[in-house]
């Protein structure tokens, strides 16, 4: 997907995530005036939600690689009027520009291990410019729930090559999202949680969740013709394609959920600058491989 097509998929999907995110952001209880990083953060749809808790004087930074993603992002604070509150900067997640212990916090939601890739080198970045004391998050879409009905269907589309996305076939079971629990007590964070956070829509739908639901499905399964019997490729054009008489969405029963899930942990260290503390071993350790 070109990355003007794939904008504006998250804008119109956007508000199938917007009070499921607002709500986890919430369960981080953030301080009143901290300074945070949203490492990886596309077009900046969450940096808003993170001034709203930091409040006037606290301030949000976000950071993606993409300087497309970044003048977006720029746009959106600027229309919010929020540009003296948050503010973005070009950089690759992997090599943080930025010191030790800049932030008081830091999330990365659909990015940090959640790509292929090797994520306990990418959260051990998160941490190190997280002052002591400071919250590291990262979250990711986990489940979904959309062909209500027709479970075979879905569960076929879920493990073709666009359905297991952004993971790959062979790839070690340590390395999924769902396995970060066991990162954050590798890296020596104070205090890991994961919680998985659910929501749902019904029939009727609004023009804006519909919409939202096409881009989802869209997003979802792409390019799964040549993975699916003619059979099933029949169904799913049935009722995946929005142009069908049978598209699901067009069901008066229709229900969909979906979850994301969280995973949170302080970093531990009372002197950062003390080698003998476990992160900084570690992470030493880490870029000797």
């Amino acid at each position: 997907m070109e990355t003007e097509s794939y904008i504006q998929s998250l804008i119109v999907s956007n508000p199938l995530r917007e009070s499921t995110l607002r709500t986890m952001i919430k369960v981080l209880q953030l301080p009143e005036g901290s300074h945070g990083l949203d490492a990886g953060c596309g077009i900046g749809l969450q940096c808003p939600l993170f001034v709203k808790e930091v409040g006037l004087t606290g301030h949000v930074t976000g950071l993606d690689v993409s300087s497309e993603m970044i003048t977006h992002g720029q746009e959106i604070a600027r229309e919010a009027g929020l540009s003296e509150q948050l503010s973005f900067q070009k950089g690759d997640v992997s090599n943080l520009p930025f010191e030790n212990n800049s932030f008081d916090w830091v999330w990365s939601s659909d990015c940090v291990g959640y790509p292929t890739g090797e994520p306990l080198s990418l959260l051990k970045e998160l941490a190190r410019v997280v002052k002591p004391g400071g919250i590291v998050a990262i979250a990711g879409w986990s489940s979904e729930k959309l062909l209500p009905g027709y479970p075979r269907l879905e569960t076929l589309l879920g493990a073709t090559s666009s359905g297991i996305a952004p993971f790959i076939q062979g790839q070690r079971p340590e390395l999924h999202f769902l396995r970060a629990l066991g990162w954050f007590h590798e890296l020596g964070l104070k205090e890991p949680r994961a919680q998985a956070f659910v929501d749902s829509f019904h029939a009727p739908l609004s023009d804006e969740i519909r919409d939202a639901l096409v881009a989802l499905i869209n997003m979802r399964w792409p390019d799964v013709s040549t993975e699916l019997s003619p059979d099933d490729l029949l169904d799913f054009q049935r009722l995946c394609l929005s142009d069908s008489p049978d598209f699901i969405l067009n069901l008066p029963d229709y229900y969909a959920l979906f979850t994301y899930t969280m995973f949170w942990g302080k970093i531990d260290c009372k002197n950062r600058k003390n080698n003998g503390c476990k992160l900084d071993i570690l992470c030493q350790e880490i870029n000797q491989l």
